[in-house]
């Protein structure tokens, strides 16, 4: 890769893993488009021999990928109930009342924030994707359809908002600009303010061969050692953390500034000891070892043949094999594996944005998933497969017939 690292400018030439060309994971296809040329990039993860952080090279603008966004976490059950939790812990944990303000970045649809204002907390989400950013603010939430960044995060300011609570759910991995948009949260926090931000964990990523979850809309991957070390840079603490099952094994990290030692003396803001406990396990890990991210790829090309071996040997039994979801990681396993409609008759997925599109690269149709009980396939393949407990029960109607579910994470299972 010639490049150098987004956080501390080192070069670039360790690889972590090479998954060969592949078009934007969230580029769906509709049926006027199916005559056209695809875009197709390098997927290739390197790593940091200075800071540790893991990174694709930048080939599209974060304007060019997220401005029209298809995925609203409204769709997901399982996500509503952990953002309903999650207002719940914070709000008793930190005394989250109407005289505070609540500011989420990358807010979506209004999912997490909607529970914070059933309590009359004030709230503002920023929202990259206009049609997205649209859904909250139908449902009255305020949210603007920007970029955050220092630049807006001066401009709030100014304008007399500061966060006292300043919420990012899977939006630090999005980030080209990595040392922008901390250097942002840092300006938009109030003297006494936090940060709480959740991020897939690298150490999880690694240890359960998630793989799929690497494509080019995560410009990064994160471990606490390497979280801390930005954070301290621009002036954050981070005195918890909290490890989650979502996304496969996820952190939520607890930040406040590093002046305002009166304010961190209280009890809610002292340091955590699971921040040290989790240091010590990425140690354990090697995550402090450069050698340690050189295994990584053989895992993930033995998991490549092990579903190709499967998907053939099914085809060749005339068995019926189609998928469940239409996620961004889902679209980085099937193209890295080749998997298109040779293998695979065709996927659903819950959001009606989706359906009646086409998968990126593998031009794979998304239904609705209604069509499972019409056309009974032998094997659904689950390419959401965090959320393995969700699906199986939604669809436990496929073992009526006697169909099978097929997971491709960490491991190749059928169930």
């Amino acid at each position: 890769m010639n490049g150098s690292c987004r956080h501390c400018g080192a070069a670039l030439s360790r690889s972590f893993c090479d998954l060969g060309m592949s078009p934007l994971a969230n580029s769906y296809i509709s049926p006027a488009q199916l005559s056209l040329a695809e875009s197709y990039y390098p997927l290739h993860a390197f790593v940091c021999s200075d800071c540790y952080l893991v990174q694709l090279q930048e080939f599209e603008s974060p304007q060019h990928i997220f401005s029209d966004y298809l995925y609203f976490s409204s769709y997901s059950s399982s996500w509503l109930k952990h953002a309903e939790r999650y207002v719940q812990e914070v709000s008793e944990r930190f005394g989250l009342g109407a005289s505070h303000q609540v500011i989420e970045i990358a807010s979506n649809d209004g999912y997490l924030l909607q529970y914070f204002q059933a309590r009359g907390v004030p709230v503002l989400g920023i929202e990259p994707a206009a049609n997205v950013a649209q859904v909250a603010q139908e449902k009255g939430i305020p949210s603007l359809a920007e970029f955050f960044g220092t630049g807006l995060a001066k401009r709030l300011v100014a304008e007399g908002r500061r966060a006292d609570l300043l919420i990012g759910n899977n939006v630090l991995a999005h980030v080209p600009d990595l040392n922008d948009f901390v250097q942002g949260l840092k300006a938009l926090l109030s003297p006494t303010g936090l940060i709480t931000l959740e991020f897939p964990h690298l150490l999880r990523l690694m240890q359960q061969n998630q793989f799929d979850t690497i494509y080019h809309e995560h410009f990064s991957y994160f471990s606490l050692l390497t979280v801390e070390r930005v954070f301290k840079a621009h002036g954050l603490r981070v005195f918890d953390v909290e490890e989650l099952s979502t996304h496969g094994g996820s952190l939520r990290i607890f930040a406040t500034h590093v002046e305002g030692a009166s304010h961190q003396q209280s009890a809610a803001h002292q340091q955590s000891q699971r921040v040290d406990a989790l240091r010590r396990q990425e140690g354990d890990a090697g995550l402090a070892r450069l050698e340690t991210y050189a295994d990584f790829e053989q895992q993930v090309q033995r998991t490549k043949r092990n579903l190709l071996t499967f998907l053939i040997q099914a085809k060749e039994q005339a068995k019926s094999v189609v998928a469940y979801g239409a996620p961004a990681k889902g679209n980085t396993l099937l193209n890295y594996c080749g998997a298109g409609t040779d293998l695979i008759d065709y996927t659903v997925d819950l959001s009606p944005h989706k359906q009646g599109k086409l998968l990126p690269g593998t031009r794979i149709p998304i239904f609705a998933p209604s069509r499972i009980a019409e056309t009974k396939p032998d094997y659904l393949l689950v390419l959401p497969w965090n959320l393995r407990m969700e699906i199986t029960s939604q669809m436990a109607q496929v073992r009526e017939w006697g169909g099978r579910f097929v997971f491709p994470i960490p491991r190749l299972e059928v169930d």
